[in-house]
């Protein structure tokens, strides 16, 4: 099991932790890191680990491993190979996980925004998306873009929580994602609170802040199958 530091603190860049494990694919594990694994629609963090030697491993992306909270590092080609017992400094790439961060943050808003059941998402640099199980098209590019930006600059505050999971089964109400279901089993689940605006479970990086996102606005909005509707946003930078 991995100490997942991101999540009390996704503003941590770096830490000191201890190589683990190393797979036979060269996927090291630590036993604390500061990198996201890909899931919930957001990519695994890059960066890389530092050597006692000063030597550094460039890590191309982070994926779950076995575990519920194991997290595997995945070295681009061509670098040197860990140690089970080494120590290293794991330092992240901040300016794009933060990108990443602030489009989350912001999907949870959107999901606000558009009161349909959310059928699946992505998060990418600069760029997210939500699909919504939306039957005919109620909603339009410029009103939605208008009201992000609204509840953007009235700074609401981005809060941690946890429930139960007897807690969250009294309440499914909370879940907006009808392709992807919170993790259970564990005994309790993340929720991610933006004051005001949304309540839902979530184990991905987010701002603090909704002011910090910064100024989006809506790409464009697709049709994509019957009743799906695809509502894309970006940076305005």
């Amino acid at each position: 099991m991995t100490e997942l530091v991101f999540r009390d603190d996704p503003y941590a860049k770096s830490c000191e932790a201890t190589v683990t494990a190393v797979n036979d694919r060269g996927g090291i594990e630590l036993d604390r890191t500061v990198f996201y694994p890909t899931g919930g629609g957001q990519p695994g963090d890059t960066g890389s680990l530092r050597l006692a030697d000063g030597t550094e491993i460039a890590i191309a992306t982070t994926v779950k491993g076995a575990g519920a909270e194991d997290v595997v590092h995945v070295p681009a080609e061509g670098q040197v190979a860990a140690t089970p017992g080494a120590t290293v400094t794991a330092t992240i790439d901040w300016q794009t996980r933060h990108r990443l961060m602030r489009i989350h943050t912001c999907l949870h808003l959107l999901s606000s925004v558009v009161e349909y059941p959310v059928t699946g998402g992505q998060i990418s640099d600069g760029r997210g998306r939500l699909d919504f199980d939306m039957p005919e098209m109620t909603v339009e590019k410029d009103a939605i873009t208008a009201r992000l930006n609204e509840l953007i600059q009235e700074g609401h505050a981005v809060n941690v929580g946890w429930i139960s999971d007897d807690e969250l089964a009294a309440q499914p109400e909370l879940v907006k994602t009808m392709s992807v279901k919170p993790p259970v089993g564990q005994g309790r689940v993340r929720l991610i609170d933006v004051d005001g605006c949304d309540l839902q479970p979530c184990g991905g990086t987010h701002v603090a802040n909704t002011s910090e996102i910064g100024q989006v606005r809506v790409r464009k909005i697709e049709k994509k199958g019957r009743q799906n509707r695809r509502v894309s946003i970006e940076f305005v930078e």
